[in-house]
């Protein structure tokens, strides 16, 4: 079916049930970001296929939000579906609820998977029908018409990390986790995103993209905790490890009906974000529960990585430092040869070099590897029939990552291949400034992303340039790429402490030219303490060189060169005992001192 032919299928079983619009969000019944392939329902029924939008269908019109990432992408995919193009935070373009409060009758119905949309939807779709009265209806309506090729539910294997690199047993972190909700005035928690569940148990199994997480709920009560998995794929040892942690296991279905049924008195968190209607509605039906919800605490203890995953991560980092070094150094040997290569071919070589890496468990998300004009799509991805082969001029952007068995790397480099305009050597060096000094950054205790996103942005305003994204996020341990809730973006208003992992990823994107993008993990570190308070500052360990190349040296100060020689010089003794004579000669040419 194309999806034309979906959406009139979509419009014909609306009328047939009594439905005036459908809303179809990117989620699953975990609300990951990453989706495993049986719940991609907006990708199927819309055919974009980028990770982030929404998809709401009236009897009348079909629309798509997705953000600023996804402009070009979503404007390509949906052209001739008769979908509108919603550019979200774009002026004079409605948000998702302002549309449907315009376009749904009086008293009409929407309907919605209620397993895959949060509670946090949910209200926000409720409070803009008020005025409408109009009513939501759980009713899966995708799920009926993508019957052929639908991928199953996905049940690998699951392992546990093991204690000399989890740092914290699950018995450990279960009563770290009990402390935190009595500070809420709770004693029990519905624990649903996976990376929480993941991180809570020292859990991690193949389901998810990308991600090294098991499809799994976790009740947590006062005196235990229940784990709902798919146990026939939970070998014996890992299950009487979690046992012996006070952890009993049950079947991923049996989920709901547990929840309306536990008899164990409880005041239970739950994160509305996190938790789908459909569990929601069964706790309510529970007399002895009390529910209240509140921010999914985990998310702000795994945050803070401990010293033991810190080494880890660091150790993950030198490996794959090692693989970005033997990468750029096949890509210079073939610029210089003349022996092509493609942006298809350059990312699976990059992947091979990962997966050649100790304890490489495979990408920690789709690679883009874009040159020219394609970077300016910030989530491209090559496709082997349709990908640039790549040319010795002009930029070639890698934005890339593993996942190990002892931590999760994130990294972007821009590559010039050959000789390169002055805009491209200016929008590079301006981005480089930018990363810098996000980088360089010194803070009191108490400062947020908000505050040092505009350290990042400030030499591309002062030329009225910007970026349609967040300058960086937080990168879990062994997990999700995208973690919170910290992150260095307009809007992000958590405060950074000691041990907290964030990006600085700032770029220049400009359609149907260039796109550059220079990006390293930074930790958070104490600098000093005063009679003012404390200061915190950053130090990067993402060991591998930035291209010197391209740099106008006469746009940057003593400051941030003096910085990129001690990067640089990290970098040198970071990874020199992960390379070969060959290769750490080539390093030591790659990372020399920037000529003044």
């Amino acid at each position: 079916m194309t999806v034309v032919e979906k959406i009139v299928a979509l419009r014909a079983a609306m009328e047939a049930e009594r439905a005036d619009g459908v809303y179809v969000p990117s989620s699953d019944p975990h609300m990951t970001e990453y989706l495993p392939a049986r719940w991609r329902c907006r990708a199927w029924l819309s055919g974009f296929t980028g990770s982030a939008g929404t998809l709401c269908v009236t009897r009348e019109a079909a629309a798509l939000w997705t953000d600023g990432r996804y402009f070009i992408q979503a404007e390509r995919q949906l052209e001739g579906s008769g979908i509108t193009l919603m550019r979200m935070a774009q002026p004079g373009v409605p948000t998702v609820e302002e549309w449907l409060a315009d376009r749904m009758p009086a008293g009409g119905t929407l309907a919605l998977d209620g397993a895959c949309t949060s509670v946090s939807v949910v209200e926000s779709l409720e409070k803009a029908l008020a005025e409408k009265r109009a009513v939501l209806r759980d009713h899966d309506f995708v799920s009926a018409l993508w019957q052929e090729g639908r991928p199953p539910i996905p049940a690998t294997e699951a392992w546990l990390l093991e204690p000399s690199r989890a740092g914290l047993s699950a018995g450990e972190k279960l009563h770290i986790l009990r402390e935190r909700l009595a500070r809420q005035n709770a004693n029990a928690m519905l624990v649903c995103r996976l990376d929480s569940v993941a991180w809570l148990l020292n859990l991690r199994a193949d389901d998810v993209e990308y991600n090294p997480f098991a499809l799994a709920y976790c009740l947590v009560e006062p005196k235990g905790a229940h784990l709902f998995i798919d146990t026939s794929r939970v070998p014996a040892g890992v299950q009487t490890v979690l046992e012996a942690q006070g952890v009993t296991l049950h079947p991923y279905g049996n989920i709901r009906d547990f929840l309306a049924a536990a008899e164990t008195p409880m005041a239970l968190l739950y994160e509305p974000a996190g938790t789908s209607w459909t569990l929601l509605r069964a706790l309510r039906q529970n007399r002895a529960v009390t529910l209240s919800a509140g921010k999914d605490p985990i998310q702000l203890l795994k945050a803070v990585k401990d010293e033991t995953e810190m080494a880890g991560q660091k150790e993950a980092h030198r490996r794959d430092g090692a693989a970005m070094v033997r990468f750029e150094m096949e890509l210079r040997r073939r610029m210089e040869t003349g022996e092509g290569w493609t942006e298809f071919a350059a990312s699976n070589y990059l992947t091979s070099l990962r997966m050649a890496q100790k304890d490489c468990l495979g990408a920690s998300f789709e690679t883009i590897a874009a040159y020219g004009a394609n970077a300016a799509m910030m989530h491209y991805a090559p496709m082997e029939d349709t990908c640039a082969e790549l040319e010795p001029r002009g930029f070639l952007l890698v934005d890339s990552g593993g996942q190990y068995r002892d931590g999760t790397t994130d990294i972007t480099r821009t590559y010039a291949l050959g000789p390169l305009t002055d805009e491209e050597r200016e929008a590079y060096t301006l981005v480089l400034k930018c990363h810098i000094a996000a980088a360089r950054a010194v803070f009191k205790a108490g400062s947020a992303g908000m505050h040092i996103d505009i350290l990042a942005r400030e030499t591309l305003w002062r030329r009225g340039l910007d970026y349609r994204c967040g300058t960086g996020h937080g990168v879990g341990f062994v997990g999700v790429i995208h973690e919170g809730p910290q992150g260095l973006s307009a809007k992000n208003d958590t405060p950074f402490e000691p041990g907290m992992t964030v990006t600085d990823e700032p770029g220049i994107y400009e359609e149907g030219k260039l796109g550059v993008r220079i990006e390293n993990e930074l930790l958070c570190v104490p600098v000093c303490e005063t009679e003012y308070g404390a200061f915190y500052g950053f130090e990067p360990f993402t060991y591998c060189p930035i291209d010197t190349r391209p740099l106008k040296l006469e746009l940057m100060t003593r400051e941030e060169l003096e910085w990129l020689d001690r990067y640089h010089a990290a970098v040198l003794r970071e990874l020199g005992a992960y390379l070969n004579k060959e290769e750490g000669a080539w390093l030591e040419k790659a990372c020399a001192p920037v000529a003044r």
